[in-house]
């Protein structure tokens, strides 16, 4: 397990223009975005460490943020199409 976290520009290094301007020209990509930040964040906190939490929360923290990624690339994806 990598303790790294998963930014979305990293995860998809090759979009990261057009997560840029969605992130400024779509609120909802734009919202999507900031939970999944949110999320991110809060996975790589317990990672580490630094948030303790038991593994069905930390489970349901890492679905949760497949399913925003998934999400995010789709619309990334089938705006760019």
């Amino acid at each position: 397990m990598s303790h790294v976290p998963h930014d979305l520009a990293k995860e998809f290094p090759d979009l990261a223009d057009r997560i840029s301007e969605l992130k400024a020209s779509d609120k909802r990509f734009a919202h999507l975005a900031a939970r999944y930040h949110e999320v991110n964040r809060e996975v790589h906190r317990v990672e580490t460490f630094v948030q303790p939490m038991d593994s069905l929360a930390e489970n349901d923290l890492r679905k949760e943020r497949a399913l925003l990624k998934d999400e995010l690339y789709a619309l990334l994806t089938r705006e760019a199409a």
